[in-house]
């Protein structure tokens, strides 16, 4: 049985054999696949603290005014 290899673009996982990924590795590139093993996954657990830093806080809108019109 041919060796297999997992295949990630983020999204989506595909399996495919290894001699199949050797010979189309510019296709697989181009669609923006690359193994499995390859990618590492950075999960960090955000923090009360780190999320409050970045909050922004929002101003208060303007209120818009204008010239009533006389009806004469």
């Amino acid at each position: 049985m041919e060796e297999m290899i997992k295949l990630t673009n983020g999204k989506k996982t595909i399996v495919r054999s290894k001699i199949q990924y050797e010979a189309n590795v510019a296709h697989f590139k181009m669609r923006g696949f690359t193994p499995l093993d390859e990618v590492k996954k950075e999960i960090k657990k955000a923090t009360i603290k780190d999320i409050s830093d970045k909050v922004v806080q929002l101003k208060t809108k303007k209120k818009k005014t204008r010239k009533k019109k006389w009806k004469t």
